[in-house]
């Protein structure tokens, strides 16, 4: 089936199609979801390259294909902005997971709130609007980036307790790499 030009095609028909693969992939690890659409691709003819990366739900802005690191951590950068220019993150939630990364793992803290992820943003000059939804497209994200890990009291604007994933901390190693 050859690429139609969006202008010419049933809108609705291709957000159906679109719906049906995300529910059938939501699942599935992101080398499963990469040799799915790879068969996909060859078989209906389509061209381009697929990311091995999932689309956030709330912001597709983490869809960057990154080599694996040779070694991780924050030992190599002094001072959180050195980090954070080696990342070079792209849209809010890319910066949040950047600043979670140091956070928990230059301070040894287990867990980290939001309050003080965006607060490190604003010192470095990086401040997001909604700092909520970045971490809540982080844990939206298959496999999960961030994960919360508690909440202090019953409202919906209870204090939240948040931890970086093994998956998260690849992540940004990988950004790291990138630069290195």
């Amino acid at each position: 089936m050859p690429d139609v030009p969006i202008e010419n095609s049933d809108a609705m028909a291709e957000l159906t199609a679109m719906t049906a693969v995300a529910k059938a992939l939501q699942d599935l690890d992101s080398q499963s979801v990469r040799r799915i659409l790879q068969w996909a691709t060859d078989r209906f003819g389509a061209t381009g390259k697929i990311s091995t990366s999932k689309a956030a739900p709330i912001e597709n802005e983490l869809t960057i294909e990154r080599e694996a690191p040779a070694q991780s951590g924050t030992e190599s950068y002094k001072e959180i902005a050195d980090l954070y220019a080696a990342a070079k993150p792209k849209g809010d939630a890319e910066k949040a997971l950047v600043v979670a990364y140091w956070v928990q793992r230059s301070k040894a803290n287990g867990d980290f709130d939001a309050g003080t992820i965006n607060k490190e943003l604003k010192n470095l000059g990086h401040g997001i609007g909604n700092i909520t939804a970045a971490l809540g497209s982080l844990i939206a994200r298959r496999p999960n980036l961030v994960i919360q890990t508690r909440k202090a009291g019953t409202s919906q604007q209870a204090r939240k307790r948040y931890k970086l994933t093994n998956e998260g901390v690849k992540y940004v190693d990988r950004m790291i790499q990138v630069e290195d």
